[in-house]
């Protein structure tokens, strides 16, 4: 069954913004690329998160432990290094050095 262009019947339709069908087709296509979804809570996706029930402290002792790790690494890989990547990777554990000893006083103001 062939169908053509005569057989279909004329539709006028008023795709003016002035019109209410355009005008209420705009916003509806606006809102859909514009604004957020309402029902959807914004989440920052993060591969780490920290328990939202730990404490201050409990977080200064860990960060001092990360900070231990961190200068340990920092201090073996500068072992293997010459000339100015050695001095660049012996700041490094030097300025996490410097970071622990800042959160360990810290810890200390919390326990006196």
């Amino acid at each position: 069954m062939n169908i053509s262009s005569k057989d279909l019947p004329d539709l006028q339709m008023d795709t003016t913004f002035t019109s209410p069908q355009g005008n209420a087709a705009a916003q509806r296509a606006l809102d859909y690329y514009l604004k957020p979804a309402v029902s959807e809570p914004e989440v920052d996706e993060r591969f780490f998160d920290v328990n939202r029930h730990l404490s201050g402290e409990e977080a200064l002792v860990h960060a001092s432990d990360l900070l231990r790790c961190a200068a340990a690494t920092a201090f073996k890989a500068a072992e293997n290094l010459q000339g100015v990547s050695r001095d660049l990777a012996f700041s490094v554990v030097h300025m996490v050095d410097m970071a622990r000893a800042m959160v360990d006083h810290s810890l200390d103001g919390e326990e006196a």
